[in-house]
């Protein structure tokens, strides 16, 4: 037998002592910090191929951000951290964000990164930059999205698309232009963004129609819901109440795709959209194609204080959720509205604000039929007790995306301003946000108004 240590052994077992014995960091155990939203702005959103049809979403975007720098007066040094939503990229500058903050004069040093995640893009920004902030990874940071509908990206088809790349490849003009053959007359035809889900095959406008029919929504209620959110967004620029959230456009702040002298005859006189000839959901009485972008300086209570900041809300509870895309594809709403309100301790009764993207009237209204239906909840969240009708005189009552528009990567900043704001001159206490987006995703986030 070796009288020689086992010095492996020893070596592992002091190791493993060693490990034992480390005093483990406290950041782990350290509390999540209070997240405060400083203020929010816009540009004012616009049809698109109108105001903004020769901007890029760079252009945009980097309005924004010059937009909210100006608007509270922060330092551009101050600022940790830049996040913005866009859901059809330019290949150029995919990372929108971290250019636009460069052209908005941010330091060079200031990380960026940028999201997608459908019509809740900027959402998803607003939450990642909660997340930085409660970690204490970031004390404040730029959240906001874009889209333009005015300059998309549009490429040749892809059996166009693998004959160019091979010409790179091949020497000889006889034989690059012998990769030609074998073309159809339809393969020269550019292509568009798709607008159908990449799952289902689906539009949207056609998931509308049969969640709107699944919920007893009719072509009339749609209409009237439209019609509404015209009215009050008309109502709400002449009463003046957007122009604490919207930075002005060439010295304006009209909001072009808002038809307050529409009507229900005019509507009426729609025929359908998507589902022919007998579907309910029309270009009037659904979100149009628009430009626009948004951001939203958001901190930690602490650094907002100490910088000298009155915040307009805390940004408290959040979640994402999802849904069957084929059947539900827009009832991530009731979902999210469900579930966020349980994580929070609420009820329908402790909200005074409630504003709900609408993607659609016959989806808006369709989530608030789920939301107060025991049926639904029996059936899809057994066990769960129903959120209940949702009071319309706390609902989306200054317009909405049918009115005001909705650049997909933007929408979500709109919201959260305009809750924070309405919370602060109504004297409310709680806010709800909620969102549908394409994939059966939804969002939801409960804001809670900072003390006067």
């Amino acid at each position: 037998t070796s009288s020689k240590p086992d010095l492996v052994g020893c070596t592992s077992k002091g190791m493993i002592r060693a490990r034992m014995s480390r005093t483990f960091s406290t950041a782990s155990t350290k509390a999540l910090r209070n997240v405060v939203l400083v203020d929010g702005c816009r540009l004012p959103f616009q049809p698109a191929g109108t105001e903004y049809k020769n901007l890029a979403a760079y252009d945009l975007a980097r309005l924004a951000i010059l937009g909210i720098l100006n608007k509270t007066g922060v330092a551009p040094n101050q600022v940790d951290y830049v996040v913005m939503g866009q859901v059809i990229q330019e290949v150029k500058n995919s990372n929108v964000a971290r250019d636009a903050a460069l052209g908005a004069g941010m330091p060079k040093s200031i990380a960026a990164h940028t999201v997608t995640q459908a019509c809740i893009s900027a959402n998803q920004a607003v939450c990642t930059g909660i997340a930085q902030i409660s970690m204490g990874v970031s004390d404040v940071v730029i959240a906001g999205g874009v889209e333009t509908f005015s300059d998309v990206p549009i490429r040749f088809s892809k059996p166009l698309r693998q004959r160019m790349i091979a010409m790179n490849k091949t020497k000889g003009m006889s034989k690059k232009f012998g990769l030609l053959s074998g073309l159809k007359l339809n393969d020269l035809a550019p292509e568009a963004p798709g607008i159908s889900n990449f799952t289902t095959g689906e539009v949207m406008g056609h998931s509308s129609d049969r969640l709107a029919d699944k919920f007893g929504v009719t072509r009339a209620d749609q209409d009237a819901f439209a019609l509404r959110s015209h009215q009050n967004a008309a109502a709400a620029h002449e009463a003046g109440i957007y122009e604490e959230e919207i930075i002005a456009y060439k010295g304006s702040v009209e909001e072009k795709g808002i038809k307050g002298d529409s009507s229900l005859e005019k509507m009426a006189s729609l025929k359908p959209a998507f589902v022919k000839p007998h579907g309910t959901v029309t270009a009037a009485n659904a979100s149009y194609l628009t430009d626009g972008a948004s951001a939203a300086l958001i901190m930690s209570e602490e650094k907002a204080l100490t910088l000298g900041f009155k915040p307009k809300a805390y940004l408290r509870d959040w979640t994402f959720v999802s849904c069957d895309p084929f059947e539900e594809l827009l009832l991530g709403p009731t979902y999210a509205s469900t579930k966020v309100l349980k994580q929070a301790g609420l009820t329908l009764k402790d909200l005074d604000v409630i504003e709900f993207h609408e993607a659609f009237a016959g989806q808006v209204l369709a989530n608030l039929t789920a939301l107060d239906s025991d049926k639904w909840y029996a059936e899809s969240l057994p066990g769960t007790s129903k959120v209940g009708a949702v009071p319309m005189e706390k609902f989306n009552v200054h317009g909405g995306s049918l009115s005001i528009g909705h650049p997909f990567g933007a929408t979500g900043v709109r919201l959260i301003s305009t809750v924070a704001n309405r919370l602060q001159r109504e004297d409310g206490r709680f806010g709800l946000i909620a969102a549908c987006a394409d994939g059966g995703i939804g969002h939801a986030c409960i804001l809670e108004r900072y003390p006067k």
